[in-house]
């Protein structure tokens, strides 16, 4: 990206800590498959703050008017949860791993930890309100000799899963609801996509250094706040793949660039604020082939319209790749008034509706040609609460770039979520006591910081003569410790455990099986008898698989049920000179190149049982001694 653009980006990450505990109760961190064995059904409203002033973002999500289901478990959700019971105090173990964090990011932590409350009503937690608490400030982190700030750090807990949605409720599961988080916060110092990227990822590799995360889809999320001169802070939620974020700040840098010049054209034009004039036109569709209109039609509903001033070829105009601004005006519809999108004359006649019923709803609204109109179908206070959100979009044209929370989708362009946030939307927590941080404390913690993955990297190298490539998959594993403790404690080869974890179980990954299930001491136990020659090296795969098909049985169980019991060298010998000499005419003919023809024998006989190269020496040894007897 270009420097000129005046591009400024901002990274918070959200991160799951792998505590024993909630953060405010003592109820496990995990999540569940199985059936829940409860469910509460609650109403949310907003709540004014201590300034007496109500939060934008909360009345917006008030004002959709949704009932919210909580389903749960009876042995691993409790009152707190459910907020029948005050909190707990804030869960130490998390504090410990926060400090720890904010230590490494070379942040100054705060003399005494308030928690505090973030009203949030989209149903996601059952308080209408987030836990969250300051851990530290004023940090940074180097990326090619360019200091980024790190703004703030704090601990909250995460929210409930959602598990399904329609359009007047949403089912939410307590199981993830309350688990410690830590969340970071960067300056607005980044210049680039390509820079925000590297930023999340040297973030992210200081997290893992902790040994305290949790991992998989959904225990990490990078939020992006992006602007360009001119521009305005818009943050961009949930994206979820570190490759993305350049895509995604690119696409946004389009975005605000294309609204400018919007913006731009419409002074030109002379347009006027669009006036929030609502039509019914429905008679007009009344015999129409178009398949949306005549459901809605026919279902009660109504055909509303209109009449957007000089923004005619305006919602035609692409802002993102295959996103127009008329995109925008239907993301409003949609999270507004409830509705499946609108249709606009800039892309009419299509879609069922003729060009004569374009005529006719151009002349019922006084259409002039540098004019848009907009329709929406469907119910009909849907529909007019979709349009009054139309048209107030339509108004934020004429000054740019409006600040908003987007979504980030797949392919990096985003779509409206909601207005940004004001200042009203934070409060004391006073049910929770505050937690001192004395001088002891973090010197205890500094005195026992993590190694980085960057100097893990080179010890592993050094240390353990690993490839560069396959020292850093192993560091940023989550078996890195199982790793050093099967390399350093039991003397196993450090390049056949590495390549364990992130190949064999890479491979076993794209056949479907699900490796990260397997039992830990179960894969120690496997890895360190193929070390005591128990059974070889090519069983392993097999092992592993077995075990994950059969949950609940043992490595022993394995071994038995794929008959790998350990066989006798002299054993081996004796079936390697059978051989030999029952193909004595191919060893004169071949020679050594004999050994990988006859290979194929020996090891339908002692495949999983015997090592390979175990089995290929002794062949290469008789076959050799077979040749000088003759």
């Amino acid at each position: 990206m270009n420097s000129n653009t005046g591009v400024r980006v901002g990274i918070e990450i959200h991160q799951q800590l792998d505590t024993s505990d909630k953060l405010f109760c003592g109820c496990p961190t995990l999540l569940r498959d199985e059936e829940p064995h409860f469910t509460v059904v609650r109403r949310l409203k907003p709540t004014t703050s201590e300034l007496g002033e109500v939060d934008r973002a909360a009345l917006f999500e008030s004002e959709k008017g949704k009932v919210f289901h909580y389903q749960g478990y009876k042995d691993s959700t409790c009152l707190v949860e459910l907020d029948e019971e005050p909190p707990h105090e804030l869960n130490r173990e998390a504090v410990s791993v926060a400090l720890t964090v904010a230590l490494l990011l070379n942040m100054k932590p705060v003399d005494e930890i308030h928690v505090m409350r973030k009203i949030v009503i989209d149903g996601s937690n059952t308080t209408g309100f987030q836990r969250t608490a300051k851990i530290a400030l004023d940090g940074w982190l180097d990326d090619d000799g360019q200091r980024i700030s790190i703004q703030s750090l704090c601990l909250e807990e995460d929210a409930a899963r959602k598990i399904s949605e329609t359009s007047d409720r949403v089912v939410y599961r307590l199981d993830r609801l309350g688990i410690p988080l830590v969340e970071i916060s960067t300056g607005p110092d980044i210049r680039s996509g390509e820079q925000a990227r590297r930023v999340a990822l040297r973030i992210g590799r200081i997290l893992k250094a902790t040994g305290r995360i949790k991992r998989g889809l959904g225990t990490i999320r990078q939020d992006l706040n992006v602007s360009i001169e001119g521009g305005a802070r818009v943050e961009i939620k949930g994206v979820q793949e570190l490759g993305l974020i350049p895509t995604v700040v690119d696409y946004e840098v389009m975005r605000q660039k294309r609204l400018l010049e919007i913006r731009d054209e419409l002074k030109k034009r002379g347009t006027l604020q669009p006036r929030p004039e609502i039509s019914d036109i429905t008679e007009i569709f009344a015999s129409t082939e178009s398949k949306v209109i005549k459901r809605a039609i026919q279902s009660g509903g109504k055909v509303l319209a209109v009449l957007l001033s000089d923004f005619g070829g305006i919602l035609k105009e692409e802002i993102q790749p295959g996103r127009r601004f008329g995109t925008e005006l239907s993301d409003h519809a949609k999270v507004y008034g409830g509705v499946g999108g609108i249709f606009h004359t800039d892309e009419l006649p299509a879609f069922g509706i003729t060009d004569f019923e374009v005529r006719s709803v151009r002349e019922r609204l006084g259409a002039a040609d540098n004019d848009c109109i907009v329709m929406v179908a469907g119910e009909e206070q849907s529909c007019k609460s979709a349009l009054v959100a139309v048209v107030r979009r339509a108004e934020m044209a004429l000054k740019g770039v409006p600040p908003e929370v987007r979504a980030a989708n797949p392919d990096g362009t985003t779509h409206f979520m909601r207005p940004m946030p004001g200042s009203a939307r934070m409060y004391p927590e006073t049910d929770v006591p505050s937690i001192v941080v004395t001088k002891a404390t973090l010197e205890k913690i500094r005195s026992n910081l993590p190694e980085l993955l960057e100097k893990k990297i080179e010890r592993y190298t050094r240390e353990f003569s690993l490839s560069q490539d396959l020292a850093s998959l192993i560091v940023d594993s989550p078996y890195s410790a199982t790793f050093e403790d099967l390399v350093i404690n039991h003397g196993l080869t450090p390049s056949f455990v590495a390549a364990t974890f992130e190949y064999t179980f890479k491979m076993l990954r794209r056949e479907g099986v699900d490796v990260d299930l397997l039992d830990r001491n179960a894969i120690r136990e496997v890895l360190i008898r193929v070390h005591r020659g128990e059974f070889a090296k090519e069983a392993v795969p097999e092992i592993f698989r077995w075990l994950a098909l059969n949950k609940g049985k043992s490595v022993s169980d394995a071994v038995s049920a794929l008959s790998l019991s350990a066989v006798g060298i002299e054993s081996v010998r004796r079936s390697v000179s059978e051989i030999v000499e029952k193909n004595i005419e191919i060893v004169k003919r071949e020679g050594e190149r004999a050994v990988s023809r006859l290979m194929g024998d020996l090891m339908k006989l002692y495949r999983g049982k015997v090592d390979g190269k175990v089995i290929h020496d002794l062949l290469l040894e008789e076959v050799r001694k077979a040749l000088q007897d003759r």
